[in-house]
């Protein structure tokens, strides 16, 4: 399918059909570099911020990716999943991927839970506290929300005052951010969520180290059920 100007009315829409075709009908195939912004303003002769709005709409659904400095590209998932729907987000973590990181946490947040409720002082509370309402502020937003969700475990870890889980939590942060973005976008942050961070929190602040790690240990068993319903629907 050609690329074609665009009338004025639902630009928006209008382009992302456009792409969205040329993606499902092998045009742009997986792993293909999109055109640049300025090509595609040009092509549709439309604004960039238009643009730039279509490619996001492909961008949260997972179906094209963006490398910084390098471009956008269709992703190689869409190979997996056919014709995609814009209901049915595309998870960029593999099986492996995400499997890695549950055991990760299991392992080394778990155990900075039963170290943070021995060794947290007020002011870890306190950053911990933070983080989570920087959450609920966010809820709206899933970039900012995760980028929150990550400092909340990250203070959890610093709760524990052992130095080295800390400077593993930082050193992943990129990873680790990744993860919950693709969490947050495909699974949508959730009323769960929301309640089972709470519920940490407040588990930390009692000093109960059980409930936190079983309230998390549950949050993260729901996301492999919603996971794998998300890959196999």
């Amino acid at each position: 399918m050609a690329l074609e100007s665009v009338p004025k009315h639902n630009i928006v829409d209008v382009i992302y059909e456009q792409m969205k075709n040329n993606i499902q009908n092998g045009i742009w195939e997986p792993g293909c570099k999109l055109p640049s912004e300025a090509e595609l303003t040009a092509t549709f002769q439309v604004s960039r911020v238009s643009v730039r709005s279509a490619v996001q709409k492909l961008r949260d659904l997972g179906v094209v990716i963006t490398h910084q400095g390098k471009g956008t590209y269709v992703t190689r998932d869409v190979a997996r999943y056919g014709a995609f729907n814009d209901n049915q987000p595309i998870l960029h973590l593999s099986e492996e991927e995400f499997e890695d990181m549950r055991v990760f946490r299991q392992t080394v947040e778990f155990r900075c839970m039963e170290l943070a409720v021995k060794n947290a002082t007020d002011d870890d509370i306190a950053e911990l506290e933070k983080a989570l309402n920087r959450m609920l502020v966010n809820k709206d937003d899933y970039k900012k929300y995760s980028l929150a969700d990550y400092d909340f475990h990250l203070a959890i870890v610093k709760a524990s005052h052992n130095t080295i889980f800390i400077h593993v939590m930082e050193s992943l942060k990129g990873i680790y951010v990744h993860y919950l973005e693709e969490l947050n976008r495909v699974l949508g942050i959730t009323l769960e969520s929301v309640e089972a961070h709470i519920k940490v929190f407040m588990a930390l602040k009692n000093r109960d180290a059980s409930l936190a790690t079983e309230t998390l240990n549950s949050a993260m068993t729901h996301n492999v059920h919603a996971i794998e319903d998300v890959r196999h629907n």
